[in-house]
């Protein structure tokens, strides 16, 4: 038991790695994870039995390098389509006889190549979340499945039609050049930023938070951070995640129920996340003099962190906040959000106004948060029984078992 568990940490924390190196020299994701993924099963076989050894990851990267080399020998002597991949077998030779050195070397630059190669615009959102979960969190088919409560055959073939049109497409393992690398570094933020959102108030199920999905991308956007210490917008995404994360032992009584922002023992959050938010906020600050979407949100996060009780919160800045992410980043959630901070600080008259513009919204015709806040709204203003049919409406449109008990109590149901 102790063997098997200590293989899971150092999978966790050596497999980006090692996916990432091989990855370099095979230019192929797919291979490179299959390789990597056979090293982690030897390990399950032979280290309950002969011990853990001194250096586990010298260990994987030895029994990934013998892998490779035979796989590319009998790729080069099956097929002559892939005779180029002889020119890799000399390079891989050469450049791993020292596996602890070889696994150190330049690991940052092929992380930084697999993160945005994991997270390439070319996927679809869903599959770029998976893959990033398996390549960069070491994470099971399984355990993605369950993270994002989906059969896991459909996990299954996120992942394999991730590094399908990976392969199709020819994308090379690389980082983008500087002209291409803001709209890259907004794919990777973006996947980053749906995996924490899905374990922060997850979309179906019995559970209104995800804590071990929030974990893996606030790990994942710290890695990003180290990565790339200069982008404000990952500091700024960074300090987004770890405001939200500081409120999680608050955001749910005893039994799992959901505690609104307003309604939390502020006592309870985590001030060590806060500080080390504020610090990250002021880094990204200095970093930029135009504030892009996450760095932002970090701002709004921030007034909220900064208040000692709701009663102190400052929503006149928050709504100015939200006014400059509405022309950053357009959407109908930001102009909901706006609609509330609006709310807070001029009025429910002005709050309901903003959400009655957005209610031939398309976008939001299927999504619970309109009816929510409208609803919030009209009970301000003493419009009860309306009130409680934009309740009813929102829980028969929410997939969460927590969040429509809460609406329907909301309603009186």
């Amino acid at each position: 038991m102790i063997a098997h568990r200590t293989i899971e940490a150092v999978w966790r924390i050596e497999q980006p790695k090692l996916t990432a190196r091989l990855a370099r020299i095979l230019g192929d994701v797919g291979l490179a994870e299959e390789i990597a993924q056979d090293a982690f099963v030897l390990a399950l076989e032979r280290w309950p039995r002969d011990g853990i050894p001194r250096n586990p990851a010298a260990w994987l990267t030895e029994v990934a390098r013998n892998r490779a080399l035979d796989r590319l020998r009998r790729t080069t002597m099956i097929d002559g389509k892939h005779r180029e991949l002889a020119i890799d077998l000399t390079e891989l030779e050469r450049e791993m006889p020292d596996f602890e050195a070889a696994l150190d070397r330049d690991i940052d630059d092929d992380l930084l190549r697999l993160i945005f190669t994991a997270c390439h615009p070319v996927l679809p959102a869903e599959q770029r979340a998976a893959l990033a979960l398996r390549l960069l969190g070491g994470l099971s088919t399984p355990e993605i499945a369950r993270a994002f409560l989906v059969p896991e055959p459909t996990a299954a073939q996120r992942i394999v039609r991730a590094k399908r049109t990976l392969r199709d497409a020819g994308i090379r393992f690389e980082t983008p050049r500087a002209e291409e690398l803001r709209d890259r570094v907004s794919a990777v933020l973006e996947v980053v930023y749906l995996i924490f959102n899905e374990g922060y108030v997850a979309t179906t199920g019995p559970d209104w938070l995800r804590p071990d999905l929030c974990a893996e991308a606030l790990r994942l956007g710290r890695s990003l951070a180290a990565l790339l210490p200069d982008e404000p917008e990952v500091r700024g995404l960074v300090a987004l995640m770890e405001f939200n994360t500081s409120r999680f032992a608050a955001r749910t009584g005893k039994a799992g129920d959901p505690i609104l922002l307003l309604d939390q023992d502020r006592g309870r959050w985590d001030w060590s996340l806060i500080r080390g938010g504020l610090d990250g906020l002021n880094r990204a600050m200095a970093l930029t003099s135009a504030p892009g979407p996450y760095l932002l949100q970090a701002m709004i996060a921030a007034c909220h962190a900064r208040a000692v009780t709701a009663e102190d919160t400052d929503w006149i800045a928050i709504s100015a906040y939200y006014q400059a992410l509405a022309l950053a980043a357009p959407s109908p959630i930001v102009e909901l959000n706006r609609a509330v901070a609006v709310g807070m600080a001029f009025g429910p008259a002005q709050g309901l106004a903003i959400v009655e513009a957005l209610k031939d919204e398309p976008r939001l015709k299927d999504s619970h948060l309109l009816p929510t806040v409208r609803g919030d709204f009209l009970e301000k203003l003493g419009h009860q029984a309306q009130a409680r049919a934009a309740f009813r409406q929102a829980a028969q449109l929410t997939g969460n078992d927590r969040e429509r008990a809460l609406l329907l109590a909301r309603a009186g149901d």
